[in-house]
């Protein structure tokens, strides 16, 4: 049993696509839960879950992810975000590719009343592991901004994401991804450094840290940085 294969993409939208050529069955999914509760002095809890799909038909990979994170802290919702996203991949060659990408975020604090992304472009395969795996996309895009204190924005952007995985063990897997959303209205960028370790062949733990930033929020935003340090249980489908 090892990791490879094992939780392999992870929920958020920027999680490159894995490379058709390579792939080892036409469909892999993951489905991915975290629960936290504290009571005594202080009551607090958070739930995290989602689902992520990908077929594999080459030169083709589509993929759809549907996620949801929440968070109260003494009964007062702290965080609250759904979303759903889509990609596509065709490779031009082993380690040449076009991208597409679809997005609806709806994040409760954000400022917000919903994010609605396209973008395309091309991607590169830097290293192909085990045990490193290196991976660059950039393209043009398009956003549509809907605010929460009313009226909307279409704003032209330039996207770019990095995806980094570390098989260092045959259970256990280091990923880091990294995207940025730069327009003249505000450059949005997001991390997830995370780590994965499998217990079974179906089953893993991931440890994972998430941030989420905003140079310039709208007025009705918490903050300009969002953090978010979550342990969920993998299933692979």
């Amino acid at each position: 049993m090892t990791c490879a294969g094992l939780a392999q993409a992870q929920l958020e939208d920027f999680q490159v696509m894995d490379n058709p050529a390579t792939a080892e069955k036409p469909f892999e999914g993951t489905a991915e839960l975290g629960y936290n509760k504290i009571s005594g002095n202080s009551n607090s809890e958070s739930l995290r879950a989602g689902a992520d799909m990908t077929w594999f038909r080459a030169p083709w990979s589509y993929s759809l992810k549907l996620a949801t994170k929440s968070a109260s802290d003494n009964d007062e919702t702290s965080a609250e975000e759904y979303l759903v996203a889509g990609r596509t991949r065709y490779n031009l060659s082993t380690d040449n590719y076009l991208f597409g990408l679809a997005r609806w975020d709806k994040d409760r604090f954000s400022g917000y009343e919903s994010q609605s992304t396209l973008a395309g472009g091309y991607g590169r395969q830097l290293l192909t592991g085990p045990p490193h795996s290196l991976t660059v996309e950039v393209g043009p895009g398009v956003r549509h901004d809907e605010y929460e204190e009313g009226g909307h924005d279409n704003v032209g952007l330039l996207y770019a994401g990095l995806d980094y995985d570390w098989q260092f063990s045959d259970t256990s897997k280091f990923s880091q991804s990294l995207a940025t959303e730069a327009s003249e209205e505000n450059i949005i960028g997001r991390s997830e450094t995370a780590l994965t370790v499998a217990m079974n062949d179906t089953l893993a733990l991931k440890i994972s840290y998430e941030v989420e930033f905003n140079d310039s929020p709208p007025p009705g935003a918490s903050s300009q940085t969002d953090t978010t340090t979550g342990v969920s249980l993998i299933y692979n489908m």
